[in-house]
């Protein structure tokens, strides 16, 4: 089955926010950054369309003709728990440099950890795997992205943040 996981667009927070979870605005760049996203995905037919439950996925998936795309909560954004709408910089918490040397593998404090992300993003394609779709469309955030592109095996966990999609962004995969 192929499945292209496209990216949200740009957000308008602080650069430097720490928003995972939280249910932000999109950028005032959002149409923009949309039209550009859907002519990306032109020619392309889909089976299903899936998006995260947050506002900056689902907006993008009605924009791109999937207002009835299946809300999945396993396609939010890791949870950054305590520091969410932070700004890192301003981050007051002993916690956050360890996080910093190990993200992917040490949790936001209250949060998740890259393999908890992991664990629900492999969830979800494992039972998509299941089903009799050709190719599907996923509308999510970069840690989701990430995190499949870990799934395919299209590169190793050391790599992974290396290939973080750019907002409005698409990645194909086959599993």
């Amino acid at each position: 089955m192929e499945v292209t996981l496209i990216r949200h667009t740009s957000v308008a927070v602080p650069k430097g926010t720490c928003y995972g979870w939280s249910d932000v605005p999109v950028a005032s760049t959002f149409e923009a950054e949309a039209h550009a996203t859907r002519r990306r995905l032109e020619g392309k037919v889909f089976d299903q369309a899936y998006t995260s439950p947050l506002t900056r996925a689902r907006m993008l998936a009605a924009y791109c003709g999937f207002p009835e795309a299946i809300a999945d909560d396993r396609l939010m954004e890791m949870n950054m728990g305590e520091w969410e709408m932070q700004r890192y910089d301003e981050i007051r918490d002993e916690a956050l440099q360890r996080w910093y040397d190990d993200y992917m593998h040490l949790p936001a404090t209250g949060g998740e950890s890259f393999p908890m992300l992991h664990h629900r993003v492999s969830s979800f394609l494992n039972e998509l795997r299941t089903k009799e779709y050709r190719h599907v469309a996923v509308f999510a955030h970069g840690g989701v992205l990430v995190s499949a592109g870990l799934y395919a095996g299209l590169y190793s966990e050391a790599e992974a943040f290396r290939h973080l999609v750019a907002f409005g962004g698409v990645m194909e995969i086959v599993i």
